[in-house]
């Protein structure tokens, strides 16, 4: 196999135009073209380019393969045969000096920095990722102003299996407001919930405590064996507002939602 049928089998193995690779070599569509037809040769610094891009060596590139030789040039050059796992595109169009989309995934660390960022790792206003950093994140680890994750971090909202934020819902939640399934903060709600303030659930202890087993200063015990239903919210409010009387009411609101 002569190198200009190794490197037209390489492009489109790899899902590119003879377009795109010229754009990712710094050079014309026009010198890809003549590369592929044998009217030209690359130099070696092109040569380097084209090793790293397609994840091969420049002697499997520049050296000749026999008719009569079989099994062990494709044992050793794996990657001529078989696509690279990997994609990536950024839109030319940008805003803040970055680009508007920008999807780079594929086995290893590839990172998209962009407003839209989808990758393995992402940062952007809108990320999408493995480990996503930006404004609104989703990805198994994410950390930003909202995020949605298994781990999530959120200065605003966060959402995950633990979740830490101003306000956390999660199995484990930890912030100002939170719901789960362990909740930690100032006003939490959850199975077993602990907080500095007001704390609601299976298993409650704050200052103000409300549930099945209540732990505080001031508490509620619910004898009910399915939920807090024998609970009245007139009474949790009466309560909340004679211990904080300046209390915000949404989250007023919030904290009585649970009862009837």
């Amino acid at each position: 196999m002569t190198f200009q049928e190794k490197l037209q089998t390489l492009r489109k193995q790899n899902g590119m135009s003879q377009e795109k690779l010229a754009e990712m070599l710094g050079i014309s569509r026009q010198a890809v073209s003549k590369w592929e037809s044998g009217q030209s040769y690359p130099d070696m610094d092109k040569l380097i380019a084209l090793s790293d891009l397609f994840k091969v060596s420049i002697d499997s590139l520049i050296k000749e393969k026999q008719p009569n030789e079989t099994g062990p040039y494709r044992e050793h050059n794996p990657a001529l045969y078989y696509p690279s796992i990997h994609y990536e595109y950024k839109s030319k169009r940008s805003l803040f000096g970055l680009p508007l989309v920008h999807i780079n995934v594929g086995l290893g660390f590839y990172t998209a920095k962009g407003i839209l960022a989808i990758g393995n790792i992402s940062l952007g206003l809108l990320s999408i990722g493995g480990v996503a950093l930006g404004g609104l994140c989703l990805g198994a680890l994410s950390i930003g102003l909202i995020g949605l994750a298994g781990a999530a971090l959120g200065l605003l909202l966060s959402i995950g299996g633990l979740s830490i934020g101003a306000l956390a819902v999660g199995g484990m939640a930890i912030g100002i407001i939170t719901l789960g399934g362990l909740s930690i903060g100032m006003f939490s709600v959850g199975g077993a919930a602990f907080a500095s303030h007001i704390a609601i659930g299976g298993y409650a202890n704050g200052p103000i405590a409300i549930g099945h087993t209540a732990r505080g200063i001031e508490t509620i015990v619910s004898h009910s064996q399915t939920g807090l239903d024998d609970i009245s919210a007139k009474q949790v409010r009466s309560l909340i507002l004679k211990e904080y009387p300046g209390l915000w009411k949404p989250i007023l609101d919030w904290l009585t939602l649970f009862f009837r």
